[in-house]
């Protein structure tokens, strides 16, 4: 993969911390409640994941909205982080968010940075995603549209998702299998390309 073109690469080398060359970018997980975060960070991270995820009681029954998810045993309440090589001059560092409301004021500081991000979409319940799509667009990072498949789901044909979701023509749309690591690589594979893209077309003369 060539990785000219980048408007914002981070140079790990500086910190010490990957070999000398190598680029790091910081990359966002999103989605609504339940979407698949935490299984994507935990699916496709070449070290072993941090994630901040607590037991759900009865006590948040009434906070967070479970229709479609009643089975969730845990969910994140702060982030989750993991970390990714796609090559040896490329390497990826996953920030995934927290999907319910009431953690919602922890993106702002999450976002900080970001070059692109990953917004993970359950077809059951499409409007669980809205919101995260909605951020990704105020914040102008650029994303590409992760349909999680679950066992349940009903296939839906991506451009009837695309336009359910309002998504426009250039913004990727790709299923996935979140707990597959080779799926969950290649739609961050699929970021980058977009990310290319797009600072490609940025610098092109008009």
């Amino acid at each position: 993969m060539d990785l000219k073109g980048f408007d914002r690469p981070y140079e790990a080398a500086a910190e010490g911390a990957l070999p000398a060359g190598t680029r790091s970018v910081k990359v966002m997980i999103a989605g609504g409640f339940g979407t698949g975060k935490t299984t994507m960070v935990r699916s496709v991270s070449d070290i072993r994941p941090l994630t901040t995820e607590e037991t759900l009681t009865q006590a948040s029954a009434g906070v967070d909205h479970l229709i479609g998810v009643a089975d969730k045993q845990e969910t994140t309440v702060s982030l989750d982080f993991g970390r990714i090589g796609l090559n040896d001059r490329l390497v990826l560092y996953l920030f995934g968010t927290p999907g319910q409301e009431r953690f919602w004021f922890l993106w702002n500081g999450l976002f900080k940075g970001a070059l692109g991000a990953v917004v993970l979409v359950d077809t059951r319940r499409l409007a669980s995603s809205f919101r995260a799509i909605e951020e990704m667009e105020r914040q102008h990072v650029p994303f590409v549209i992760a349909l999680n498949v679950f066992p349940d789901s009903t296939e839906h044909p991506v451009e009837e998702v695309r336009e359910a979701l309002d998504i426009p023509p250039h913004t990727p749309v790709i299923t996935c299998d979140a707990r597959d690591r080779a799926s969950s690589r290649d739609v961050l594979i699929a970021l980058i390309r977009h990310l290319k893209e797009r600072s490609a077309a940025a610098v092109e003369p008009r």
